[in-house]
């Protein structure tokens, strides 16, 4: 899948953070990007399990991108992350559809509006783009389920096949509203003319969601776990991509990287784009470079940490500290723990714990030893708070 760089132009930057990354910029996935497409494209529906950014939304925006799928699918990405109800699920879910629909053309758009019936809304043209763009609310959506019909029919009537990838899709089992499994999987399982991924960062609860046999989606798709990208696969990415572009990168230097960030491509790709920003060409990223890329990327987002935070009850907050101090935060509701950082007591940690999960400010994880940890889903959260502790990190 890597192409040589000197056939066609290079970027700016090798080590993209936004946006989808052309295949020469695309590290290893060959395996997961081979069998996402052929699962899709011979009609299944596939679990897509993955921790917080390792690149799950990536893969799913490349395989989007490739031949057997690029114009021959409409490809849509709902993003539920943030939605906390079946009304706000259909909110998310309309408005992708629409929006990946509407630039294709004005036969299409026409179709959404005749088929959608139940949103009422309008349609204008945004002055940035140039592309159609959906007045929508909330608001608009009286009846969540009959709405979710619509766009479903929509998507069975397309002149193409489509594909939808839903993210964090475990948030469904977290609404109110006690049967949204049973809905979405009632239409689904109809469909001949759309295939589904179901990516999502809690692989406990994705596998709850499809292997228990007394659930809605029990068996009713393939699974593909997305791990770390090697070490010796991403030094080897790194350390290319220096040299490309006349610059230099020691391979023991991008292991510290990695052992940093414990493999998270996210904030691995983010440093590595700083520190080959803040290197000459013919010169060497050396520690002291990644150093002063990680410090740039933890003031920038100083600001948005703090704002953010203002939003986090009290008790969230201090065991969200208390987790990012340790790391990896093992037998959180210990003695030890809870005394060490003065926590309260262990069912207010518990409490604590649950929301910040819901909230996907933390994950739950298991070790290699079979051992339950915590961990900040941001690593430069997680740095930012140390930092604040005077603890600093270590590379």
């Amino acid at each position: 899948m890597q192409q040589n760089l000197k056939t066609m132009e290079k970027v700016t930057n090798p080590f993209i953070v936004l946006g989808t990354i052309p295949d020469p910029y695309f590290c290893d996935r060959e395996k997961e990007t081979e069998r996402l497409v052929r699962y899709l494209t011979n009609g299944q529906n596939v679990v897509l399990h993955a921790p917080r950014r390792i690149g799950k939304s990536k893969l799913i925006e490349h395989c989007f991108e490739q031949p057997a799928i690029k114009g021959k699918y409409y490809t849509i990405f709902v993003d539920i992350l943030q939605t906390g109800n079946l009304q706000e699920f259909t909110y998310e879910f309309g408005k992708a559809v629409f929006e990946a629909t509407a630039s294709l053309g004005d036969k299409l758009m026409k179709q959404f509006a005749q088929t959608v019936q139940s949103l009422h809304t309008e349609y204008t043209i945004d002055p940035m783009t140039g592309f159609p763009k959906l007045s929508l609310s909330i608001g608009h959506i009286e009846n969540a389920i009959y709405t979710i019909e619509e766009v479903f029919r929509f998507l069975e009537q397309a002149d193409k096949p489509c594909i939808v990838a839903i993210d964090e899709f475990q948030r469904i089992a977290d609404y109110p509203e006690k049967n949204v499994e049973a809905i979405l999987r009632t239409h689904i399982q109809k469909m001949r003319n759309c295939k589904f991924v179901f990516a999502g960062s809690d692989r406990h609860l994705l596998g709850q969601m499809f292997q228990d046999y007394n659930r809605p989606f029990y068996n009713s798709a393939a699974t593909i776990t997305l791990e770390q990208i090697e070490r010796s696969k991403y030094n080897a990415f790194a350390t290319m991509h220096f040299e490309e572009y006349d610059k230099h990168i020691a391979p023991e230097d991008v292991d510290r990287v990695y052992d940093l960030f414990d493999g998270n491509t996210f904030a691995m790709q983010k440093t590595l784009n700083i520190a080959f920003s803040l290197t000459g060409k013919k010169e060497w990223c050396t520690i002291d470079t990644i150093r002063q890329a990680i410090d740039e990327i933890i003031e920038e987002n100083d600001f948005s940490y703090r704002t953010h935070l203002m939003s986090v009850g009290s008790s969230q907050k201090e065991v969200l500290y208390a987790i990012a101090r340790s790391g990896k935060a093992m037998q959180i509701t210990s003695a030890a723990f809870v005394g060490k950082y003065r926590l309260g007591s262990a069912s207010s940690v518990q409490s604590a714990v649950r929301k910040l999960k819901a909230d996907g400010w933390v994950a739950e994880y298991i070790n290699q030893a079979g051992q339950k940890y915590y961990q900040v889903n941001d690593y430069f959260l997680m740095l930012w708070i140390q930092k604040k502790y005077g603890r600093g990190f270590e590379i």
